[in-house]
């Protein structure tokens, strides 16, 4: 939901742009920028450091939002630039799921592991579903909207981190098989938004 309400975040990208803007980086750089920290976020992760895991995970989150406001204040956005930052977001995500495949989490149902999957496979197919729908010519526009775009996927993310901090790991897991049942709907809200017109 929170990519339809861009202009609330306007004036805050504006300022960032402007003052980022005068650095000699590109916005590509800021994007590639964003994975390093989201390695760094792997790292402590993986050694149970899940305070250092949070602001390094953070901070990637924050140069993600930093390479649009350059690029449109520099006036260099473009193509090439929109694809690498759409393929660096998913790798990111991967990331981050696969650091929680290392944390001892609880089985509910089925045993965590299913349910990382599960919630990265949704978050995956929500992003596929957007990018097919415009791919094979079904909408004119880019199909947005829906339960859980990248900023509620990321909140969510940043929760469970905020739950291991404090040894949650019960609440965590449940987060996490939240993520997955909404980040699933959320595909299938675009699918059927890609297809309603055939039905």
């Amino acid at each position: 939901m929170l990519d339809l309400k861009r202009e609330w975040f306007k004036s805050i990208e504006r300022f960032i742009g402007k003052t980022l803007g005068r650095l000699p980086i590109t916005p590509n750089q800021w994007t590639l920028l964003s994975i390093v920290f989201a390695l760094i976020g792997l790292y402590f992760t993986i050694n149970f450091n899940f305070l250092l895991a949070l602001i390094s995970f953070f901070i990637s989150g924050i140069l993600d939002f930093i390479d649009g406001s350059v690029a449109r204040a520099k006036n260099m956005s473009s193509n090439t630039g929109a694809y690498i930052d759409t393929i660096v977001d998913r790798y990111i995500e991967g990331i981050m799921f696969l650091g929680l495949l290392f944390i001892s989490l609880l089985t509910i149902i089925f045993p965590s592991y299913i349910w990382i999957f599960l919630a990265l496979f949704g978050s995956m197919l929500t992003t596929y579903t957007k990018a097919a729908a415009k791919e094979k010519e079904l909408v004119k526009l880019e199909l947005k909207g829906g339960l859980m775009s990248r900023g509620e996927r990321l909140i969510l993310i940043f929760l469970i981190f905020i739950l291991l901090i404090f040894s949650q790991q019960y609440l965590a897991t449940i987060i996490i098989i939240i993520f997955a049942a909404l980040s699933n709907f959320t595909a299938l809200q675009r699918f059927f938004s890609a297809i309603k017109k055939d039905f």
